[in-house]
């Protein structure tokens, strides 16, 4: 006999109701799926013993289903099917294929040694650990009037959005250590080609509210993006097409900065080698009224690399991002919309974090900064509300070290 005390099935319950079935499950099939994914022997299903004072017989498998089938419903992920006994279904579906975990629940999807990937909102985690945090790098949905399958806020609730989901990292936020955050910048007034402001509002609410200071305004030059503002820039032809996206470097506390650019030197141009190799500059020269002096010799020490200028260029395709969509697609599952190049989270990683640090994510979307941190040696923890971006994500890591994938959609 199974001690069903000792028997979590909360994971193997969400999960059988899958988006194939979409999300509605009668509880005989539910019992089945259960059982057939926890690997319990099929005989368990029929087995009756007594239960409580008056000794009526019970399933306990059954019951211990029915448990975490109340769970999922107070958690608001479940409900009852109107007029169909014993028949349940997903409560917050997100789109075609998607479904949001509710409020208040947290489930680990994957891990490997260095990392969690958690199925739950972010302030419901990140409220309840109390770990050093050296950087959160982030790309928050964006606000957008009409929201897209992964969920994005109303701009006018933006603000306070993004600061109540920062506000416990912050708290768990090392001396000197960093958040990035990636937004969109073509956000435009209500039949308008002039942009939002939204950006400027938050950033100054980021500083009033959590204390944080603007480190600097990194540019994303991305040559893949494609043409727009189409209504603007293709039809109108009052706007330029856009090529970069902001992603602001905030800290607690500027003067420790936990960042060096030592760790992301670039090789150096030819150009500048042959200077190197000439002895530096034989000129002598003055520009902009003396403030920048150009005399015999400078620039002609070697070092082991140039410092990386704050305009990044990386291209959103990559190829790691293909791998992980023909992936998740090749089993059944949605690929996240607007997915961050590998190589430019590694960047940020690198630069912004050193090895055994913790980096976390709160909108973890197809993992990304979590996948740059395992390959870069820092311990990570990444939330996603979404069920099958989570699944998905977890063919990123199948081989990273202590890969363990405890959420899997049902077939």
């Amino acid at each position: 006999m199974v001690d069903t005390a000792q028997l979590d099935l909360f994971s193997e319950v969400l999960h059988a109701y899958s988006a194939e079935r979409g999300g509605t499950l009668d509880n005989a099939t539910l019992y089945a799926d259960v059982a057939e994914r926890a690997g319990l022997p099929e005989e368990l299903l029929s087995e009756r013993v007594p239960v409580g004072k008056a000794g009526q017989p019970h399933n306990l498998i059954a019951r211990r289903v029915r448990w975490h089938q109340q769970t999922l419903k107070h958690a608001g992920i479940l409900q009852r099917v109107e007029e169909q006994r014993g028949v349940w279904k997903l409560t917050e579906p997100a789109g075609k294929d998607l479904n949001r975990i509710g409020p208040n629940v947290g489930v680990v999807g994957f891990s490997t040694d260095l990392g969690v990937a958690i199925l739950g909102a972010s302030e419901t985690v990140f409220e309840r650990i109390d770990t050093p945090i050296t950087l959160c790098l982030t790309s928050p949905p964006y606000a957008l009037a009409k929201a897209r399958s992964y969920g994005n806020p109303n701009e006018a609730e933006y603000v306070d959005w993004i600061c109540r989901t920062l506000e416990p990292i912050v708290r768990n936020l090392v001396r000197g250590g960093s958040i990035c955050l990636n937004v969109s910048n073509d956000i435009f007034m209500p039949g308008s080609p002039a942009r939002s402001l939204y950006r400027e509002r938050l950033i100054l609410a980021l500083h009033d509210r959590l204390g944080l200071h603007k480190v600097d305004e990194l540019i994303w030059h991305n040559p893949s993006k494609p043409p727009g503002p189409v209504q603007y820039a293709s039809i109108q032809r009052v706007q330029l097409n856009v090529a970069w996206e902001p992603i602001y470097w905030l800290s607690n506390c500027p003067q420790a900065l936990r960042s060096n650019n030592r760790r992301v030197l670039q090789e150096h141009t030819e150009r500048h080698l042959r200077l190197i190799r000439q002895g530096g500059e034989q000129r002598d020269a003055e520009y902009s009224d003396g403030a920048y002096r150009i005399h015999p010799g400078r620039f002609g020490n070697a070092t082991v690399g140039r410092i990386p200028r704050n305009v990044l260029t990386f291209g959103h395709s990559c190829a790691d991002q293909r791998a992980y969509k023909a992936a998740a697609r090749a089993a059944g599952l949605p690929a996240h919309g607007a997915p961050m190049p590998l190589s430019l989270a590694s960047f940020l990683v690198e630069f912004l974090s050193s090895e055994d640090d913790l980096v976390v994510d709160p909108f973890g979307g197809s993992f990304t900064t979590a996948k740059a941190a395992e390959r870069l040696g820092r311990r990570w923890l990444s939330t996603e509300i979404m069920l099958e971006y989570v699944v998905g994500a977890a063919t990123r890591f199948s081989d990273a070290g202590g890969f363990m994938q405890n959420l899997r959609m049902a077939a």
